[in-house]
């Protein structure tokens, strides 16, 4: 029995080579079948700024753009912001700008803590309007990895206790990825869905440009 496909394809290939409108009318269901398979994943994309509104959600912002330079400078002290890799002009306009998209978004943050670095303090500060809480958990982790397992498990047993909270970490690319196993880029926001335990899973990533 011919297709209601067929008929068509025979006229746009021509009727002289069966082959011809057969080889087509394959190409074209396996091109259906491309298409039934990627519209649900299209679907599937999540609005990141509806996730940062639920509760049961948190955010782990990497400190906006700096000079790129990796760590900080020999002999660097944290109450001393001078001695440290620092943001700059692009890295402050990056921060005004999420500033500028969560609000129109709707997103406001229940609680909001930071790496003790400068540079994520004054990325929170222009991210959020506020000052935020330090955080020991979020400390840089580059040339002081021997805290890595005492760091990610005080941040997951912190998770644990604001599961109805909505919250933002600004702390370092190093931290994130030893938490959730993705480093983003400066500027970029890793949000999570607090699981058992404080256990965060990834759900969206929003990186405001």
């Amino acid at each position: 029995m011919t297709s209601m496909l067929e008929w068509p394809l025979r006229l746009i290939f021509g009727v002289a080579r069966p082959d011809r409108w057969r080889d087509a009318f394959r190409l074209a269901v396996f091109a259906a079948l491309l298409l039934l398979a990627a519209a649900p994943a299209m679907a599937q994309t999540p609005d990141v700024y509806a996730l940062l509104r639920q509760p049961g959600h948190a955010a782990f912002l990497r400190h906006a753009a700096t000079s790129g330079a990796y760590g900080d400078p020999p002999g660097y002290r944290l109450d001393d912001c001078a001695t440290q890799r620092l943001l700059v002009d692009a890295g402050r306009a990056q921060a005004s700008r999420t500033r500028e998209a969560l609000a129109a978004k709707g997103v406001a943050f229940d609680r909001v803590l930071t790496s003790p670095w400068c540079r994520c303090k004054e990325t929170a500060a222009l991210v959020t309007g506020r000052e935020a809480e330090v955080m020991g958990a979020l400390a840089n982790l580059v040339g002081r990895t021997e805290h890595r397992d005492a760091q990610v498990t005080a941040l997951k047993a912190y998770l644990a206790g604001i599961k109805d909270a909505r919250a933002l970490f600004v702390t370092h690319g190093i931290v994130i990825s030893a938490l959730v196993g993705i480093n983003p880029a400066e500027g970029e926001m890793v949000i999570v869905r607090i699981g058992t335990g404080g256990v965060p899973t990834v759900v969206g990533r929003l990186k405001v440009e």
